[in-house]
């Protein structure tokens, strides 16, 4: 009874709610590419992510809202900006060109990460060094690699080179799983903070790349870039620290860590139910 009593006494929160919901699921629908049907020149799904998304647009602000519930309006407000920002390309399905050009836009990050990859083992015990070495070794063929294919797809985004790009960055995911686990062999905690760092904001960038692949991927061809992964996220995700993949994120589309984080959290979840 205290629910049903809670939705009458509070309507414009509860409607925020199911709205909310409403985007959420849809999201997690167009990533696993369930569309339900074609809506004009998009998908039902899509429509009815949309039209849930303003509709809590308009919610939020209210016009006969009073100054008295200005701290309600502002929360509600909060939440209708992280259901809107949700659906961005990271999470989200998106055309073909958008995902080529986001995926050529996180190559600086990308190159740049796997540089201060190279520099770290300088900064590491002389004994933890080689171990580092080792696990990172082919990060700058892997990564250069990538980007090749990346500005490949962007100027021409046939089958065959999204086919390329699907099998490498699958590869270079494993790679880094496999210098995360490597990198916990360093027997100094300073030395191995240092060195999972550095691998985890390589991660984070493929990690990103990977989710906009996957965007303009069928059901089946993320199957099979699934079935290549053969360290799976859960074995590494302890090791790594949230809010620094979050403010990698953040400051790439310019949003809040804590959104960033959503949209992480959002992605690790598709991740293990599409079996990396």
């Amino acid at each position: 009874m205290n629910s049903f009593s809670n939705m009458w006494n509070h309507p414009k929160t509860s409607a925020a709610g199911l709205l909310i919901a409403i985007v959420t699921v849809a999201g997690v629908l167009s990533q696993q590419g369930i569309s339900l049907g074609k809506a004009g020149s998009g998908s039902v799904v899509t429509l009815i992510s949309g039209l849930a998304a303003a509709l809590l647009g308009l919610l939020a602000r209210d016009p006969g809202e009073t100054d008295s519930s200005s701290g309600s309006t502002a929360k509600l407000g909060a939440w209708a900006l992280i259901a809107l920002l949700l659906p961005l390309p990271f999470v989200g399905g998106c055309s073909g060109s958008a995902a080529a050009q986001d995926i050529v836009n996180w190559t600086p990050a990308l190159q740049s990460a796997v540089a201060t990859v190279d520099s770290t083992a300088a900064l590491l015990a002389p004994a933890d060094a080689p171990i580092f070495a080792v696990a990172t070794v082919g990060f700058d063929a892997a990564s250069n690699v990538l980007v090749s294919q990346a500005k490949a797809y962007l100027a021409n985004p046939s089958a065959s080179v999204l086919a390329q790009m699907q099998s490498q960055v699958v590869n270079l995911q494993q790679q880094v799983n496999v210098a995360v686990l490597q990198a916990l062999k360093i027997a100094d905690p300073a030395s191995q903070q240092h060195a999972i760092a550095a691998v985890q904001a390589v991660g984070t960038v493929v990690t990103a790349i990977l989710a906009l692949v996957q965007s303009v991927s069928s059901k089946a061809q993320i199957a099979q870039m699934a079935g290549q992964s053969t360290i799976k996220l859960a074995a590494v995700r302890r090791y790594l620290d949230d809010d620094r993949s979050a403010a990698i994120v953040a400051g790439h589309y310019g949003i809040a860590a804590s959104v960033a984080r959503t949209q992480l959290a959002q992605f690790e979840f598709a991740e293990a139910q599409a079996g990396f």
